[in-house]
């Protein structure tokens, strides 16, 4: 019987925002794949946090920098010596994007263009994802799901500071890994696009998810904006796959990869704000209820979905879990958290049954 190689064994990998939510879940998995991870990140910016209760630091080199660090975000690069890159260091938050745009901006976009110029004075660098999100598009509230092709924009700082970043990611390989000449470089890009990610471990602020767990565990009834938004909703474990899948397509040479893909869930699971929070409350239970906040805020997006054919046909990618699975494995998360103080072996093993599933028919 022919073994199956892993391509991750002993790989080095570097990784941006390993500190965050979604870097938090990467890292476990890619040290679970046998990769020498350094992470370069800011500290954890809320309290409790991935990183610390599932001991992330534990598994991998843990460096603290700021991207913006344009010197320190290039030495740590170069002395690693990695052959890949996940870029996920970003400031996350619509709202609070309204509240420091200019911070926004900065770390979104000079950002992403430091990590590149960081990985075109590393020799050993052949693979990069950038990871922006969905609301990278112009989003015109049409029902028609998203395509790669469409216009970028945004209406918020986030939403434009992410197609911001899938414009410099372009021009630097339109610039310096063309794929055109590949002779002349060693690199392949690509940029991924997800968002709505809920999942175990998520303690931000002004998120749906985080915000039903903190007021069902305060016995609040949970304030909700705009509960008839749809959004693509999908499990931290689906985007975190296609984000090893892309690498290692880019690591294989299959330059086609290095383009801009979207991740989301099947069209069934795109689900209204007030249908999350209502499987989230029963699933809860004890007293857990969500009422309607008359002040709705600063401007979001009524309607977004992703069209992922081309994850789907090219990539060979689909998504695993429901969405119902998805919320269960997430309350379930919260609910051994509650009484545990380390939650690395939990959340391993959630990744291991993610491991062990087929996508559903």
């Amino acid at each position: 019987m022919e073994e199956v190689v892993n391509p991750w064994r002993e790989l080095r990998v570097f990784l941006t925002g390993h500190t965050g939510f979604k870097g938090g879940w990467l890292a476990l998995w890619l040290t679970r794949l046998g990769a020498q991870v350094r992470g370069y990140s800011l500290g954890p910016v809320t309290e409790p946090n991935l990183f610390t209760v599932a001991s992330i630091a534990s598994v991998v080199d843990d460096i603290r920098g700021d991207i913006l660090d344009r010197p320190r975000l290039e030495k740590s690069m170069q002395e690693f010596g990695p052959e890949v890159v996940f870029h996920l260091a970003a400031q996350p938050l619509v709202r609070r994007s309204y509240a420091d745009p200019l911070g926004t901006y900065a770390t979104n976009v000079l950002g992403t263009a430091h990590v590149l110029e960081a990985v075109r004075t590393t020799p050993s660098v052949r693979a990069v994802v950038c990871v922006t999100t969905d609301k990278c598009y112009e989003n015109r509230e049409w029902v028609w799901p998203y395509r790669e092709t469409d216009p970028l924009g945004g209406h918020d700082p986030y939403s434009s500071s992410k197609a911001c970043a899938e414009i410099v990611s372009t021009a630097y390989r339109s610039s310096f890994f063309s794929l055109d000449r590949p002779q002349e470089h060693r690199v392949a890009l690509a940029t991924a696009r997800a968002g709505n990610v809920i999942g175990g471990g998520d303690w931000s602020e002004d998120r749906l998810i985080p915000d039903l767990i903190r007021g069902f565990q305060s016995g609040q009834a949970v304030r909700i904006r705009r509960p008839k938004a749809i959004r693509p909703w999908q499990h931290v474990l689906e985007p975190v796959q296609a984000y090893i899948m892309l690498a290692e397509r880019l690591l294989a040479g299959e330059e086609q990869f290095a383009s801009a893909f979207n991740f989301g869930p099947g069209e069934g699971d795109a689900w209204p704000v007030e249908r999350i929070a209502d499987h989230m409350t029963a699933a809860w239970g004890e007293g857990a209820k969500w009422i309607r906040d008359a002040d709705p805020g600063v401007h979001e997006a009524g309607v977004l979905r992703l069209d992922v054919s081309k994850a789907r046909t090219e990539l060979g990618w689909q998504p695993r879990l429901t969405i119902e699975s998805a919320l269960d494995w997430t309350v379930n998360w919260y609910r051994a958290c509650q009484h545990c103080d380390e939650m690395k072996d939990f959340t391993w093993n959630q990744i291991e049954a993610y491991e062990a599933l087929r996508p559903p028919r």
